[in-house]
Protein backbone atom coordinates (compact mmCIF):
# COMPACT_ATOMS: atom_id res chain seq x y z
CA UNK A 1 0.00 0.00 0.00
CA UNK A 2 1.19 2.86 -0.88
CA UNK A 3 1.97 5.37 1.96
CA UNK A 4 0.44 8.40 -0.28
CA UNK A 5 -2.45 7.01 -1.15
CA UNK A 6 -3.42 6.20 2.57
CA UNK A 7 -2.49 9.57 3.65
CA UNK A 8 -5.85 11.02 1.32
CA UNK A 9 -8.11 7.76 1.53
CA UNK A 10 -10.77 7.99 4.75
CA UNK A 11 -13.21 5.54 5.93
CA UNK A 12 -16.57 6.25 3.48
CA UNK A 13 -18.97 5.82 6.44
CA UNK A 14 -17.19 8.55 8.75
CA UNK A 15 -14.72 10.44 6.68
CA UNK A 16 -12.31 8.98 9.52
CA UNK A 17 -8.74 8.06 9.17
CA UNK A 18 -7.86 4.10 8.30
CA UNK A 19 -4.96 1.77 9.45
CA UNK A 20 -3.37 -0.47 7.22
CA UNK A 21 -3.25 -3.87 8.09
CA UNK A 22 -0.77 -5.41 6.03
CA UNK A 23 -0.86 -9.07 6.72
CA UNK A 24 -4.66 -9.08 6.33
CA UNK A 25 -4.73 -6.47 3.18
CA UNK A 26 -7.08 -4.49 4.56
CA UNK A 27 -7.78 -0.91 5.33
CA UNK A 28 -9.30 -0.69 9.34
CA UNK A 29 -11.71 2.11 10.27
CA UNK A 30 -11.38 1.73 14.20
CA UNK A 31 -14.24 4.05 14.82
CA UNK A 32 -16.78 2.15 12.69
CA UNK A 33 -14.83 -1.14 13.60
CA UNK A 34 -15.52 -2.23 9.87
CA UNK A 35 -12.49 -3.39 7.46
CA UNK A 36 -12.27 -2.59 3.45
CA UNK A 37 -10.52 -4.92 1.55
CA UNK A 38 -7.63 -4.52 -0.42
CA UNK A 39 -7.72 -6.67 -4.10
CA UNK A 40 -5.10 -6.64 -6.30
CA UNK A 41 -3.53 -3.63 -4.71
CA UNK A 42 -7.01 -1.84 -5.22
CA UNK A 43 -8.98 -0.54 -1.88
CA UNK A 44 -12.33 -1.81 -2.08
CA UNK A 45 -14.18 1.34 -0.42
CA UNK A 46 -17.64 0.04 -0.26
CA UNK A 47 -19.41 -0.32 3.19
CA UNK A 48 -21.29 -3.05 1.96
CA UNK A 49 -17.87 -5.05 1.00
CA UNK A 50 -16.22 -4.32 4.40
CA UNK A 51 -16.03 -6.56 6.76
CA UNK A 52 -16.79 -6.05 10.73
CA UNK A 53 -13.75 -6.48 13.15
CA UNK A 54 -16.08 -7.72 15.91
CA UNK A 55 -17.04 -10.37 14.37
CA UNK A 56 -20.32 -9.76 12.43
CA UNK A 57 -21.20 -8.71 8.86
CA UNK A 58 -21.07 -4.85 8.15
Amino acid sequence: MDPRLLEILVCPVCKGKLAFDKSAQELICAPCQLAYPIRDGIPIMMQDEARSTTGQQA
